[in-house]
C-alpha cells in the first residue's frame, strides 16, 4: 500500500480501530475487483484530506472473510462509515471523493 495515511485493517486491529470517537471510513475491497481498483485513488485522497481528523481504512474481504460476513458485505466495493464502533452509513459501488468528503465532514 502506497499511502501511509490509509490504515490496513485485519482481524487483530479492526475492533479497536472502528471504536474511535472520530469518523472511521472502511473500504471493503478485493484485489480482483475492478470497481475496487477505481476506488483506490479516491480512498488515498480521502486519507490525505482527513489525516488527523478521521481514519481512512481498507479491509481486504478475501483475507478477512469473517469481518465481511459479520457486516453482511455482499458486494464490493462497500464503504462503511463508523463512529464509536457503530455503523453510521453504508455505500456500495464507486462514489466520488466529494461524496465521501461531505459525509465525513458532516460527522466532524
Amino acid at each position: 500500500m502506497s499511502n501511509q495515511n490509509v490504515i490496513e485493517l485485519n482481524q487483530e486491529n479492526f475492533g479497536q480501530t472502528i471504536s474511535s470517537d472520530t469518523p472511521v471510513l472502511v473500504d471493503f475491497w478485493a484485489s480482483w475487483c475492478g470497481p475496487c481498483k477505481m476506488m483506490a485513488p479516491i480512498i488515498d485522497e480521502l486519507a490525505d484530506e482527513f489525516a488527523g481528523k478521521a481514519k481512512v481504512c481498507k479491509l481486504n474481504v478475501d483475507e478477512n472473510t469473517e469481518i465481511a460476513s459479520r457486516y453482511k458485505v455482499m458486494s464490493i466495493p462497500t464503504v462503511i462509515l463508523f463512529q464509536n464502533g457503530s455503523e453510521v452509513s453504508r455505500d456500495v459501488g464507486v462514489k466520488s471523493q466529494d461524496f465521501f468528503s461531505q459525509k465525513i465532514n458532516s460527522m466532524l
